[in-house]
């Protein structure tokens, strides 16, 4: 009978034990909306290179900066988008070295120079290396890595030019001229020469070059490593550098730093890309850059 009724409470026990704790509330579910988080994510700029590869476009057209060319000699790559070519060039130079460094794959394309700029903003490609300033008006569109080289503004005439002897833009007075569209050598270069007759703009570097190469302009205005590049294709072209002169082009400190740095343009708010890529370019010095671009500039193509 003693066991009975041990047995007997026991289980009375278990059982308001029981009932006990079905009567708390349950434990409230974790909360796992973390709306602070979720749009930090949202808002978030891939980077781009998630998959290991770099996408960059450039013309392809616009040397020593960039060019195409029929194989892969003195390291050049693949086109992507236009199969059998090959990109060469200082851009493709500096776009290996920042793969190398992070250890990225590099694809190049192909894009016009009016496609570059919205290419970016797209995501169509993760970065633009073509040359391009960083100047204030682009800065408003896309974000910018670098500088990755200095230039300076300078004019290419014909060496028996009337104008190969020009000491100041003064000197190039009723001559004919262009630049390529779209830069600060045809919006803001030019039309501080007087009297200068300004033909349209050239829609690429070539058929500026050519303009100047059949006559139909007697001078042109673009930066050094371009000129340099124009010289070395075009023997009867001359450089007319006005650079710390009087004569030169006349602009605040500012607004021509902004126009002889070239850099590399990215998605606004691209900042993991824009930090990788600027821990390659802070490393390297001015004699860095300009040993390079005398390297582009010595295989680049006799003629594009």
């Amino acid at each position: 009978m003693k066991k009975f009724l041990s047995l007997l409470m026991a289980l009375a026990m278990t059982l308001s034990l029981a009932a006990c704790g079905g009567s708390e509330d349950p434990a409230p579910e974790a909360n796992t909306d973390t709306p602070a988080q979720t749009e930090t994510d949202a808002n978030a700029v891939p980077s781009g290179v998630e998959d290991g590869v770099l996408t960059i476009a450039m013309e392809c057209a616009y040397a020593p900066y960039n060019w195409a060319q029929s194989d892969d000699s003195n390291g050049a790559v693949p086109i992507s988008n236009v199969p059998g070519s090959y990109a060469n060039g200082y851009d493709v130079m500096i776009a290996k070295k920042i793969c190398e460094a992070n250890g990225w794959e590099l694809e190049v394309i192909q894009s016009d120079w009016d496609s570059l700029v919205p290419g970016v903003q797209t995501g169509t490609f993760d970065a633009v290396i073509a040359g391009q300033s960083m100047t204030a008006e682009r800065a408003e569109q896309v974000d910018f890595a670098g500088p990755y080289f200095y230039a300076t503004i300078v004019c290419v005439t014909k060496a028996d030019s009337e104008f190969a002897n020009a000491a100041s833009i003064a000197d190039l007075a009723g001559g004919s001229c262009t630049a390529q569209i779209a830069t600060i050598w045809y919006d803001q270069c030019l039309p501080q020469i007087e009297g200068a007759d300004v033909q349209t703009a050239a829609e690429t570097a070539p058929a500026m070059l050519m303009a100047l190469e059949t006559d139909t302009v007697d001078f042109i205005c673009t930066d050094m490593p371009t000129a340099q590049g124009a010289v070395a294709a075009y023997p009867d072209m001359k450089i007319l550098d006005f650079s710390g002169t009087d004569g030169d082009f006349q602009f605040s400190e500012e607004v021509r730093a902004e126009n002889v740095n070239i850099g590399v343009s990215l998605m606004k708010g691209n900042t993991a890309l824009k930090e990788s890529i600027d821990s390659v370019l802070s490393a390297m010095t001015v004699d860095d850059f300009n040993g390079m671009m005398e390297e582009a500039i010595s295989i680049q193509p006799l003629s594009e």
